[in-house]
């Protein structure tokens, strides 16, 4: 699909990403869903880490792949000419690496002054481990965030990689690049979005940080109101072994649970001498019937509580399938772009493809002229389709 058939709020800007892993790729995802024509630059061969097949990598998806050799002088210069024509231009490096490659945001912006260059990192450019390797568990550990998570007398929960690559990375990544090319469009000047994952699940912690700073949240884990502390904000196993997720905080909706799970000496809400009472109540209840049987109590209700389900039970669940939540393309089941818009609906482009498989097509719309030259030579790579 080229640009003038995409639709989106984005319809119309131009991205350059710089194939890194995990948090980079998911905001390149997230432009290209939003309408944005972006060009995916890959390793001759893809990355070292792949985590299965190319064409099943929803993250690879909404955007044509080239691959380039940047370790090679030509190589790095037809990244340059792609940026003459660019908005954005987003990388996952190690600090210094694109300056090293001769793509750094000097570089980048001695060819276009307008240039968002946005940079995605762990630790962020600076600092004392900026050079360091880590992951997602690594960056919400020092964050604070991961110390939070867990049951009393527990060990740390790990939230898979949601909270530091995608909610802390990816997203504030796409915020801060979007941002600066409103400045951008305003003013005629570029600049540097430096997100760290760090920065971004700090920032993610605010509400977390107000309650600590104001005495009303502990740093025992499992001890507070969002964190199982409270016997009404958890989840319970039902009798087939499955479960169900409860969170009535407000005292009308704890009252329609109560309701719900027939009770009628229950102790209150905020009886908080008797809350082992009412955990244990409520363990045993749930536990009295399937998780089905709960779901038919409980949906449609102000009880908040809704089932525990699998991924292919959320693929299949009547709110997703009225939604349109996960849609079936090009062979896979793929959640659908979000958020919605009512004017510029974004909808799904390019299916994800292996490295290189759109080198010429890609350079040349592009405006690269000597594609297939770079090809002959090496430096630009075509995959077999």
């Amino acid at each position: 699909m080229t640009i003038s058939e995409k639709s989106g709020p984005l319809h119309g800007v131009r991205v350059i990403e710089l194939v890194g892993i995990g948090p980079g790729p998911f905001a390149a995802m997230l432009l290209a869903d939003l309408g944005a024509d972006v060009i995916r630059v890959d390793r001759p061969g893809g990355n070292a880490l792949q985590l299965g097949p190319a064409d099943k990598d929803i993250l690879g998806r909404g955007r044509p792949s080239v691959a380039l050799n940047l370790k090679d002088p030509r190589g790095a210069a037809t990244v340059l000419d792609l940026v003459e024509s660019a908005d954005i231009l987003i990388e996952g490096l190690r600090p210094g690496v694109t300056e090293r490659l001769g793509l750094g945001p000097e570089d980048c912006h001695a060819r276009n002054p307008r240039l968002v260059y946005g940079r995605m990192t762990g630790w962020g450019q600076d600092g004392p481990l900026a050079q360091s390797a880590g992951h997602d568990i690594n960056y919400i550990s020092i964050a604070g965030a991961l110390g939070a998570i867990g049951r009393a007398g527990g060990p740390p929960q790990v939230p898979l990689n949601l909270v530091g690559d995608f909610a802390g990375g990816s997203m504030y990544l796409v915020t801060g690049v979007l941002a600066a090319l409103t400045h951008a469009r305003a003013t005629g000047e570029g600049q540097v979005v430096d997100a760290a994952i760090t920065d971004g699940t700090a920032h993610l912690m605010s509400m977390i940080v107000a309650l600590q700073q104001s005495g009303s949240w502990s740093e025992q884990r499992g001890t507070n109101m969002l964190d199982t502390g409270t016997p009404f904000y958890d989840v319970f196993e039902t009798s087939d072994g499955q479960w169900m997720s409860v969170g009535p905080l407000e005292p009308q909706f704890f009252a329609a649970l109560i309701e719900g799970l027939g009770l009628t000496d229950a102790p209150g809400q905020f009886e908080f001498a008797r809350w082992d009472e009412l955990r244990a109540l409520l363990t045993t209840t749930f536990a009295g019937r399937t998780r089905a049987e709960w779901e038919q109590v409980f949906e449609g209700t102000d009880a908040c509580v809704a089932p525990v389900l699998s991924l292919t039970e959320a693929y299949a669940h009547p709110h997703n399938v009225a939604r349109g939540t996960f849609v079936e393309r090009d062979g896979l089941t793929q959640p659908a772009p979000a958020p919605r818009f009512s004017a510029t609906p974004a909808t799904l482009t390019t299916p994800p493809q292996r490295a290189g498989a759109s080198t010429t097509e890609a350079l040349t719309a592009w405006g690269i002229a000597d594609v297939d030259q770079l090809i002959a030579d090496g430096i630009a790579v075509q995959a077999d389709h």
